[in-house]
C-alpha cells in the first residue's frame, strides 16, 4: 500500500508531497522520547538526593528534609518529565531527540512549522490522548484518522511527517536566505522554489513568474523595466535578491 501524503500546493504552481509517518513511526519516537525523560527526571531526582542526604545531618527538624526533598528533588523531577515535549517542540521547532531518531517531525496542515500556540494545545491535549493508559485514546485516533492523527494534532491543526535529512538542510538554507536578503520568509521560499525549478519550466512560464516575483521582491524595478530583462538577466536578478539582499539595476 502506499504511504499516504500531505500534498502541498506550492508557489510556483507544483505540488509539494509529504509522507505523513505511520503509527509505527510515531510510537517509536515517543519510546524513545520517554525514556529520555523519565532517565533525566530520575537522574535530576537522585542527584538531589543525594546532595540532599550528605547535608540533611544538619537540618533540624528532620522535617526539613522531607519539605526541601519536595521542592529540591521531586518537583523538578516531575517538571522535567512533563514538560519535556513541549519545551523541546518548541526549542527545536516540531523536533524532539526521539523524533530526529524516528525520522519525523511536526508540521501544521499547510506544511509549515507550528507555532508556540498550536504546540502548547497539542501538548495539553496528551492528557485526552493518554486515556485510560498506554496512549489508547491517541493511537487508536491514529489508526481511524485520516491523516493518522491523534487528539492534540487534531486540535492543534498539526501532524507528524516522515523528515528527510534534504528537507533539513533545505530548512536551514532558507533560513540563511532570509537573514541575508530581508525578504519574508514566503517570498524567499517562492523565489528559491522557482530558482530550483528554473530548468526544467518552460522559458515564457519561468519568465512571467520571475518578473512577478521581482515585482514583489524589488520595488525599485517598474513593470516596464522588468519586461525588458531577458531569460539570463532576471535569472541573475533573483539570485542577486536571495544571495546579497539586493539586485544591480546598472
Amino acid at each position: 500500500m502506499d504511504r499516504e501524503q500531505l500534498r502541498i500546493s506550492g508557489l510556483t504552481g507544483v505540488d509539494v508531497a509529504l509522507d505523513i509517518a505511520g503509527a509505527g513511526s510515531r510510537s517509536y519516537a515517543f519510546v524513545i522520547d520517554w525514556h529520555i525523560r523519565l532517565l533525566l527526571a530520575l537522574a535530576w531526582f537522585c542527584g538531589a538526593w543525594l546532595v540532599l542526604r550528605i547535608i540533611g545531618v544538619a537540618l533540624s527538624p528532620p522535617a526539613a528534609t522531607s519539605r526541601l526533598l519536595v521542592i529540591v528533588a521531586l518537583v523538578p523531577a516531575i517538571g522535567i518529565y512533563l514538560l519535556y515535549h513541549p519545551v523541546l517542540e518548541v526549542l527545536m521547532r516540531g523536533r524532539t531527540p526521539g523524533k530526529r531518531r524516528a525520522g519525523v517531525r511536526l508540521v501544521t496542515r499547510n506544511g509549515g512549522t507550528p507555532g508556540l500556540a498550536a504546540l502548547l494545545i497539542r501538548n495539553i491535549f496528551r492528557l485526552v490522548d493518554s486515556l485510560p493508559f498506554f496512549y489508547v485514546v491517541g493511537l487508536a485516533s491514529c489508526f481511524i484518522t485520516e491523516q493518522r492523527v491523534r487528539i492534540g494534532d487534531l486540535a492543534a491543526g498539526t501532524l507528524l511527517v516522515v523528515d528527510s535529512d534534504a528537507a533539513a538542510t533545505t530548512l536551514a538554507q532558507l533560513g540563511s536566505m532570509v537573514a541575508h536578503s530581508g525578504l519574508p520568509p514566503a517570498l524567499v521560499e517562492l523565489i528559491h522554489d522557482l530558482l530550483e525549478r528554473w530548468a526544467s519550466l518552460d522559458t515564457g512560464k519561468r519568465d512571467e513568474l520571475a518578473r512577478a516575483i521581482l515585482a514583489r521582491a524589488d520595488t525599485a524595478s517598474s513593470a516596464a523595466q522588468l519586461a525588458t530583462l531577458s531569460d539570463a538577466q532576471l535569472l541573475q536578478r533573483l539570485r542577486q535578491r536571495l544571495e546579497t539582499g539586493r539586485t544591480d539595476h546598472a
